[in-house]
């Protein structure tokens, strides 16, 4: 289904109503001007962007502009800057600057900003690899808090507020600042209110990733927006369930204690992290994202209920069960998603990888991710994809009981002790050398064992016997692999030189 609004030709100045950056934007696109600036197709489908625009059409061409632009961006109160005022009203937020590097650019960006309030904070064990890139860019001292895990589909949740007020308190620092992720992969949603209040109790600032729900806070059967729950900065893709463009995201600033202290830091910190020369495509797609999602009710509606269709066959069926359904066995998840539907295919003998590859290469079906276990089903906003189709294809690629694949997972091991920073241990002199000469060294990498995808192993921690056979148990196993492994067998280990 189509949004009713994106239905106008492009060039109608109707299709941008209610979204200033979109439209100043369209009116530069349709004005007769001459270009002697980039990009080097002159925003014109001839010469040089002949190709582009057979390719891509004529429309795309037209908009992709450059930035500083007077009547764009330029001045205190440009369209993009009034674009961004309204996505901060939107999501609850004191200010809002978009993204073009997408929730990437806002971990990293979020990361350099904290570090203004100290360098210790605590951190959900399962961040993001770009939150991790952004502790060893600003010099963080983190202490870790674990997130639960479903053991036997090998599904990493989320933290509660008595585990991370736990992590604070044994943090050897003062923890400033702490960074949970809310929702997950697979929908689970954490108790921010109550993570809010025990983080703020403390003097510190929380971060949310929640760049799974950038549609949180726009309908009664969703989530609320975390900047409206005590989140003093949030990062969020609008382009993973809504429907801006691919790598396009925001990052909000909450109305806390914190908002005055942060907002020139962060703004400094975008700076540093963004490119030169956003891409204005981009750029109106959150300007359009941010409008459809006010005004799009309907849209949500029949995406939440196509949902409910998609469990509800899936649950009569028996055979699949939805994994959501026993999110309620676990303290740290208070809601769900409706618009991420995580299913157990282990009924079909194959791995969850196995399952994902054959949707899309024999079928023609894309699903979202997949473990040794499980897929995971996106449904967009304003979206309404049937479910029957892959149903069906899951019960032609079920294998005889003979070759059946038995999803194993080993334990998962305590980490080892942390001996330096991770920027310490990441920027010294390295080698590679055996995992068994590994074992007492120190990790000048980051190496995550999927599934669960929680990291085993950061930079400035010592490599333990236990986490050596657990990652190359886990890289044996049929769709396992590690993440950041010099070898995909880890046979090897980057180490810090003694």
């Amino acid at each position: 289904m189509t949004l009713a609004f994106s239905s106008v030709p492009g060039g109608d100045e109707a299709v941008t109503e209610g979204a200033p950056y979109a439209r100043a934007l369209n009116r530069l696109a349709k004005a007769s001007t001459l270009s002697f600036y980039v990009p080097g197709h002159g925003a014109t489908s001839d010469g040089a962007g002949s190709s582009l625009a057979e390719y891509f059409g004529d429309r795309a061409v037209e908009l992709d502009v450059p930035p500083m632009i007077d009547g764009i961006d330029l001045g205190e109160n440009s369209p993009r800057t009034q674009a961004m005022e309204l996505a901060a009203e939107a999501w609850g937020a004191r200010r809002t600057w978009f993204l073009t590097n997408g929730s990437t650019q806002g971990n990293r960006t979020a990361a350099l900003a904290i570090r203004s309030l100290g360098p210790d904070i605590v951190m959900q064990r399962s961040a993001h690899s770009s939150f991790v890139d952004g502790v060893i860019l600003a010099g963080l001292n983190p202490t870790y808090v674990q997130p639960t895990i479903d053991t036997e589909l090998g599904i990493a949740h989320g933290v509660t507020a008595e585990s991370v007020a736990a992590a604070m308190d044994a943090h050897p620092g003062n923890p400033t600042a702490v960074y949970v992720v809310s929702p997950s992969y697979f929908g689970a949603v954490a108790d921010i209110p109550a993570i809010s209040e025990v983080v703020h109790a403390r003097g510190a600032a929380l971060i949310v990733d929640c760049a799974w729900g950038a549609h949180f806070g726009f309908h009664p059967e969703l989530a609320e927006s975390p900047l409206r729950q005590g989140a003093d900065l949030s990062i969020m893709s609008t382009h993973k369930l809504t429907n801006s463009l691919t790598q396009s995201a925001m990052l909000h600033l909450g109305h806390g204690e914190f908002a005055d202290r942060l907002e020139p830091i962060v703004a400094r910190a975008h700076a540093m992290t963004a490119s030169t020369s956003e891409s204005s495509l981009l750029l109106a797609s959150l300007d359009l994202a941010r409008r459809d999602l006010v005004n799009g009710g309907d849209h949500y509606e029949e995406s939440i209920a196509n949902a409910a269709r998609a469990r509800e066959l899936l649950r009569a069926d028996g055979r699949y069960p939805v994994v959501s359904d026993s999110f309620d066995r676990y303290d740290d998840i208070v809601g769900q998603d409706p618009l991420r539907i995580p299913i157990d295919v282990r009924a079909t003998g194959l791995d969850g990888h196995a399952v994902r590859n054959q949707l899309a290469n024999k079928y023609g079906i894309y699903v979202e991710m997949a473990t040794a276990s499980t897929i995971v089903l996106v449904i967009g906003f304003g979206k309404s994809p049937s479910i029957e189709p892959v149903i069906k294809a899951l019960d032609e690629m079920t294998v005889p009981d003979g070759e059946r694949f038995a999803v194993s997972l080993p334990q998962l091991p305590p980490t080892g002790p942390i001996h330096s920073l991770p920027r310490e241990a990441y920027f010294a002199e390295a080698e590679i050398v055996p995992a068994h000469e590994a074992i007492g060294r120190v990790s000048a990498a980051s190496l995550a064992a999927y599934p669960p995808g929680i990291p085993n192993v950061l930079p400035g921690e010592e490599i333990t016997a236990e986490v050596v056979d657990f990652l190359q148990a886990s890289a044996a196993v049929r769709g396992g692999y590690v993440r950041g492994a010099a070898d995909s067998a880890v046979q090897t280990m980057m180490v810090v030189r003694d």
